[in-house]
């Protein structure tokens, strides 16, 4: 049976290898990074800013970057259900790092222990209240699992990469700056696929490929396991080989500068995802929108999105507007404020979000962040949740 089941997928298999071969030979010396906030090297450097660590400065002379954090996050809803609970709360221990194995190529690898402290997940504390949608979706209860193990390798001047391993595909599909749930919103509303995308489950196996267009435009695509299994991952050999069950993705974009491609950033995103027998999922496809800019201190974006059925979450139609502000107060603490509106497919009928938060560096290790959100359905009416979340680094 032909793995390639779709012409979507022969297409973006023939993209991906036409892509690299084709932009091989470009000159005009530049380091692109496609990466989102969470993507382990990105969050490395983000992390380092500000601090001074002989030990790991010392490993990072022999190409070796390693860190370590500990997150925490609690909700309270102004309202639940009868018989639900009205509060809870998750934790996470992250263990990731780099290896620059070559000067172009290097080994990446993140792995993790996802906790939750009450009954109810954090992430799933807006349904006890009615509400579509989720709450920083990577605070799970998964205990020990696997996000990241997979070869990175740069070239073309390092305008072109190529990752091949286990991946999180947050990583490189429709990124922009405050999409992190670790340190910016904490509702899904705001972060990757504006809830409408269907996405695999963290280390999927599969195939990702970036390259700059010229100056300004640049296109990345993937193709990855629906059926992966984050606590046992290495049964994705023989997922991806046997079930043939896919995410696949294909993003044009534009950036007013290469070194400014993580906040500069406008582009389409097209996915479609075979149906998902671990995740319980039909087959869906749909596009998303992003449109981001950094104005000084002030990052404003507009974000959509559609799927053809909205099968991960029942939204099938998505927009958000809102703004990052860096810097406010002292440099390391941000401010962030948005409102999505969303179709329920269930009911047919809106749904509108409001998030507030603001982000605080306390010293060199501790990071703190009250939330604040606002959550309007036809069938629950006006729903409060209070949110706060901590993080330890090193």
């Amino acid at each position: 049976m032909n793995i390639l089941k779709t012409p979507i997928k022969t297409t973006l298999f023939l993209f991906i290898v036409s892509t690299i071969v084709l932009h091989a030979e470009e000159s005009s010396a530049s380091n692109v990074e496609f990466s989102g906030p969470e993507q382990v090297n990105h969050r490395i450097d983000e992390d380092s800013k500000y601090r001074e660590r002989p030990l790991k400065e010392q490993l990072k002379d022999k190409g070796i970057n390693v860190a370590m954090d500990y997150s925490a996050v609690v909700f309270k809803l102004d309202e639940s259900f009868p018989g639900t609970d009205d509060s809870a709360a998750s934790g996470m221990l992250r263990f990731y790092g780099s290896w620059d194995a070559t000067e172009t190529g290097s080994f990446v690898w993140k792995i993790e222990h996802r906790h939750a402290y009450t009954d109810t997940q954090a992430r799933f504390i807006p349904f006890n209240g009615g509400i579509t949608g989720l709450e920083v979706p990577p605070f799970s209860d998964d205990e020990t699992r696997l996000t990241n193990l997979y070869w990175k390798q740069k070239f073309n001047d390092n305008k072109s990469t190529v990752l091949v391993g286990f991946l999180d595909v947050t990583d490189y599909v429709d990124v922009y700056a405050a999409a992190s749930p670790w340190t910016s919103f904490m509702n899904f509303a705001f972060s990757t696929g504006s809830t409408t995308m269907a996405l695999p489950n963290d280390a999927t196996l599969g195939l990702a490929a970036a390259t700059m267009l010229g100056d300004n435009f640049f296109v990345i695509a993937g193709i990855s396991d629906m059926e992966a299994d984050s606590t046992k991952p290495f049964e994705g050999f023989e997922t991806f080989f046997s079930k043939h069950n896919f995410f696949s993705s294909i993003e044009l974009g534009w950036t007013s500068d290469q070194k400014n491609i993580y906040t500069d950033n406008i582009h389409l995103t097209l996915w479609h995802t075979d149906e998902s027998e671990i995740q319980g999922l039909e087959s869906d496809k749909g596009a998303n929108l992003s449109i981001s800019r950094l104005y000084g201190a002030w990052l404003p974006f507009l974000r959509a999105g559609y799927a053809e059925k909205g099968v991960m979450l029942g939204i099938d139609r998505s927009v958000s507007a809102g703004v990052h502000y860096y810097g406010l107060g002292k440099e390391t603490n941000n401010l962030g404020f948005a409102m999505n509106w969303a179709n329920d497919v269930a009911t047919n009928e809106d749904q509108i979000t409001a998030e507030l938060f603001y982000f605080m560096k306390v010293g060199e290790y501790f990071e703190f962040t009250p939330d604040i959100q606002w959550v309007k359905t036809a069938e629950s009416g006006n729903r409060v949740i209070y949110g706060l979340r901590a993080r330890i680094v090193w």
